[in-house]
């Protein structure tokens, strides 16, 4: 179950030489067992602070931050396109080692969600020796047919709504190669414009999820576009885990690191031979499957929390 929630006992800027500033915050024990929580988009941020609940906060130093170009990290994405090819995946992982040292961790469990769990899965693979467990939620890879299929697949689920958020794709053209475009034309009207239809799409794509509610998924327009940025960028460039560093291919290089990958079978967006895959080629990693639940509802949230406290009592 979840814990109480809690506020950050601590928090500041790391400042990164090319110029980013990543907002940090830590809670729970200061002499715990170190955490770290990455979270969902690209671009989604830490939010109010929920992901804090997961973790027992007498057990774990608890480590968040925004990931580079959003939240309260600065520049946003959508306000520096001139720099947005040096957000990439790369360059998250050297914020992440960055964090670490900063903070003075040697090892943390890693906790990620969605796109966080493809971060946190790439993270493990270059930094084995820094990972203590792995819990992953909503579980992603960043590979492409993942993309392909959250993309234009699930047409074939939502034809009416793909058909209109497709409409003005030229043919040959992959769908989120033309958004990430028009995310990035110099017509602020035309940027608004396709963030709004990406918002619609994926706010359709989740929809089977029995605790969705009919609506955009980002309210605020700013944070509508600067998703839509930051997720086009991400997606079109396969997460910028391509040739020898695709996480599927790489995936029996986990051995030995305890793992929990956590899915709901009503994730359409995101369906389970993703994670099922990860677990037929992780050795020991656990596979829990929630029927009940799509792309991270709450009993997926308790049965992380439940991962993560079983791990400071010496098991999963």
């Amino acid at each position: 179950m979840l814990h109480p929630p809690i506020e950050p006992f601590a928090s500041g800027v790391l400042r990164r030489p090319d110029g980013a500033e990543l907002y940090w915050e830590t809670s729970g024990n200061p002499q715990g067992r170190p955490g770290l929580y990455l979270h969902g988009g690209p671009g989604s941020g830490l939010g109010p602070g929920g992901y804090r609940r997961r973790f027992d906060p007498e057990k774990y130093l608890i480590v968040g931050f925004d990931q580079r170009g959003c939240g309260r990290s600065t520049p946003w994405a959508m306000d520096d396109l001139e720099h947005l090819d040096a957000n990439n995946t790369q360059s998250q992982l050297a914020d992440i080692e960055a964090l670490r040292a900063h903070l003075g961790i040697e090892r943390w469990l890693v906790h990620g969600v969605s796109w966080g769990s493809a971060l946190a899965l790439a993270y493990a693979l270059d930094h084995p020796d820094r990972v203590t467990e792995i819990v992953l939620t909503a579980v992603t890879t960043g590979g492409r047919p993942e993309i392909d299929w959250i993309t234009e697949g699930v047409g074939s689920v939502f034809p009416e709504a793909w058909s209109e958020f497709a409409a003005d794709v030229p043919r040959g053209t992959r769908v989120v190669e033309h958004y990430a475009a028009l995310m990035r034309d110099p017509d602020p009207a035309v940027r608004a414009a396709a963030a709004d239809r990406w918002d619609a799409w994926e706010s359709t794509h989740i929809s089977l999820d029995p605790a969705w509610k009919p609506g955009p998924l980002n309210e605020d327009l700013r944070v509508r576009q600067n998703v839509a940025t930051l997720v086009t960028h991400y997606w079109s460039n396969d997460c910028f885990l391509t040739g020898d560093r695709v996480v599927l291919d790489r995936a029996r290089e986990l051995s030995g690191i305890p793992g929990v990958l956590i899915h709901g079978r009503y994730d359409v967006s995101g369906p389970a031979i993703t994670p099922w895959r990860l677990h037929q080629a992780w050795e020991g990693s656990l596979y829990l499957i929630v029927e009940a639940e799509g792309h991270g509802g709450p009993i997926e949230m308790d049965l992380t929390a439940e991962a993560i406290d079983g791990f400071a009592q010496g098991g999963a």
